[in-house]
């Protein structure tokens, strides 16, 4: 495998990972609660296939990674990282709040009594 496929494949999955977590991104802001085992289960494969594509991006020859070809897919893949950190730090302060809060309250007025409200203008009405 040469560089530029290694950082191409690396791309990809920088890709695939900003996907996930912008699906994760719009489920917390629909249902204000933490998303299911199925996500986590993705992004954990996800992960262990973006370690694998560092360990071969550390084995790129010095002298391979100076083309032009490689700087432009490096920029690119350094600015889609980018993108995921704060997807993923906005993810977490949705998880932090709703966590905190217990997930989406309606928040009702207690009932109060009929005979309640009736005092209450006899003594306005004073």
């Amino acid at each position: 495998m040469t560089s530029l496929e290694a950082l191409q494949q690396h791309q990809q999955i920088c890709d695939e990972l900003y996907a996930l977590s912008l699906e994760e991104n719009r489920f917390l802001q629909q249902h204000q609660r933490a998303p299911g085992a199925d996500v986590t289960k993705r992004k954990q494969g996800l992960l262990e296939r973006l370690d694998a594509a560092l360990g071969a991006l550390r084995t790129v020859p010095p002298g391979e990674a100076r083309g032009p070809d490689f700087r432009v897919a490096l920029d690119n893949a350094r600015s889609r990282i980018l993108q995921v950190l704060q997807l993923d730090r906005e993810n977490e302060q949705l998880l932090t709040r709703y966590s905190l809060s217990g997930g989406p309250k309606t928040f009702h007025s207690p009932a109060v009594p009929a005979g309640m409200l009736q005092k209450i203008y006899e003594r306005s009405a004073r």
